[in-house]
């Protein structure tokens, strides 16, 4: 299923929130009637949530069925409310966003170029996926650039072709191309998605929502 929303007056949902096949964080503003749209999209339980008092979730935060990763300035309370994941903080300095800097799903996990040996082992760990270093169009910001579930990985347009190939090396599913948000290349700030549906940002025209339906093969 798909909803199209902005989170008060901002179309970059992916910014603001992320997801598994089970539960879905967003930001304290959203409201309860946009939480059970959320909920209906993406069949899963939304919960409310910060990070180091911050809402911008989706670029702080990754996570697939074994575990999330979180920046480094969450705070006690925060990791509380992560209950039922395995939770670990990447303290890397300046690529503390991991949400912006990894992008994953149950299979593998592609990531930033410079991320050092140890924060790779715990992306390991905790999702427990296989990692590469890698870009996409140049970009080193994987996360932003891109968003994947269990089925496909949508893009953006200008991903070369051997950056296409690590991924679906590593993802173990096909990657295809697309903008949201009336062109944005970062699909990856333009929506949230699992195996089951999408919230995406209202600016997203009809010719994007196929292609991200048929990119993420949600049917």
């Amino acid at each position: 299923m798909f909803a199209k929303m902005d989170f008060t007056g901002n179309p970059y949902v992916g910014v603001y929130s992320a997801s598994n096949d089970d539960v879905a964080f967003v930001p304290i503003f959203v409201t309860k009637k946009a939480r059970k749209r959320i909920e209906e999209a993406l069949q899963a339980e939304t919960r409310v949530f910060s990070l180091g008092g911050s809402t911008v979730l989706g670029a702080l935060m990754c996570l697939n069925k074994n575990g999330v990763i979180v920046t480094n300035f969450v705070t006690e309370e925060e990791i509380a409310l992560l209950e039922g994941l395995r939770v670990e903080i990447i303290s890397q300095r300046k690529l503390n966003a991991v949400g912006n800097n990894i992008l994953c799903n149950d299979n593998g996990a592609i990531v930033h170029p410079r991320y050092k040996s140890k924060s790779i082992q715990i992306i390991e760990d905790t999702l427990d996926v296989e990692v590469a270093k890698g870009t996409v169009a140049g970009l080193k910001t994987v996360g932003s650039a891109c968003i994947s579930n269990g089925k496909g990985v949508l893009c953006h347009p200008y991903i070369e072709e051997s950056e296409s190939k690590l991924i679906e090396e590593v993802l173990k599913v096909p990657v295809s191309t697309s903008t949201a948000n009336y062109g944005t290349p970062q699909i990856g700030a333009c929506l949230v998605a699992n195996n089951k549906g999408a919230v995406v940002g209202t600016r997203t025209t009809p010719i994007e929502l196929g292609r991200i339906e048929e990119g993420l093969h949600l049917y």
